[in-house]
């Protein structure tokens, strides 16, 4: 069990007067209901969806429709089964308006378990051989390959010559593959 799962575990919503408040429309039972199921809901529609976009408005949709159907909620049942199929009905309406789409149309081909683990232990290796790097050159390189700036553009946001850009991703790169391998120098 993670660490947030272990903190919220025991908010779970559903008693009788939290119900009640939310019928009665009272808008912090609505935040509060929010806050507790806000990443669950939200990472559980972007995986459906494939587009972050999409599933905030998929979030959003998701929320009002409690709003109006809160009546119909039956206390016995888990609070957090009846929204995830409030939103799983949403991300269907989403899905099937996309070209006919459907749950069962959507490919498996993404990366399994253990690609994503690598992928993210790289991930982890290349923040931390980055963040070793002097601050002109880890700058440097954030601007090129994460905001996808041109050396002119980078240039002109430190206020340095294009010579001096292009030596400083030079160098950066030299020093991030020196540390990617594990030579410090």
């Amino acid at each position: 069990m993670n660490l947030e799962a272990a903190l919220t575990s025991d908010l779970a919503l559903g008693g009788a007067e939290d119900t009640a408040r939310l019928r009665r429309r009272d808008p912090a039972a609505l935040a509060d209901a929010v806050a507790r199921y806000q990443h669950r809901l939200y990472r559980y529609l972007v995986r459906l969806v494939r587009d972050s976009s999409a599933a905030d408005d998929v979030y959003q949709q998701t929320w009002l429709n409690v709003v109006r159907k809160i009546g119909s909620y039956d206390a016995r049942a888990r609070f957090d089964t009846w929204l995830f199929a409030i939103a799983h009905n949403a991300a269907m309406d989403l899905l099937r308006c996309k070209a006919g789409e459907s749950l069962d149309d959507l490919p498996i081909s993404g990366p399994d378990a253990l690609e994503l683990a690598v992928q993210h232990e790289r991930a982890a290796a290349l923040d931390s051989a980055l963040a070793d790097l002097p601050p002109v050159y880890r700058e440097a390189l954030t601007l090129r390959f994460e905001e996808e700036m041109k050396l002119e553009e980078i240039a002109a946001v430190t206020g340095v010559p294009l010579s001096t850009v292009k030596s400083r991703v030079q160098r950066g790169l030299e020093m991030l593959r020196s540390r990617w391998r594990g030579d410090r120098p």
